[in-house]
């Protein structure tokens, strides 16, 4: 299958297209370049475990992927409770991660079946 076909890869390439766009015209730049850094690793992970010949090696990256969401999670709580992300964004971004994370969880499980 292509990752390209996969709602995951879908949902979290959107999810960091967004964080990039709506965090433009943040002037922390630190803080800019690892959410946006976690974000482009989520999908980035998702594929390249897809690209792997071995399950062992896809289920590594997207270990990799599910890893990257958490930290995505986190650093919004963050920029929500700095006033760096508006509510009502970083409330539908966490609920994204939730669901993200937890379709990566699903396909670990099917490649770890296989």
């Amino acid at each position: 299958m292509r990752f390209e076909d996969l709602d995951v890869w879908k949902r979290s390439a959107r999810l960091s297209a967004s964080i990039y766009e709506d965090l433009s015209v943040l002037k922390d730049y630190g803080f800019k370049d690892q959410i946006t850094r976690s974000g482009l690793s989520i999908p980035s992970n998702i594929s390249e475990g897809c690209e792997r010949l071995s399950a062992k090696e896809s289920i590594n990256f997207l270990n990799y992927a599910k890893g990257s969401c958490g930290e995505l999670r986190t650093q919004i709580f963050i920029g929500m409770e700095i006033d760096y992300i508006p509510k009502a964004s970083g409330k539908k971004w966490l609920e994204e991660t939730i669901a993200i994370s937890s379709m990566i969880g699903g396909l670990i499980k099917s490649k770890s079946a296989t």
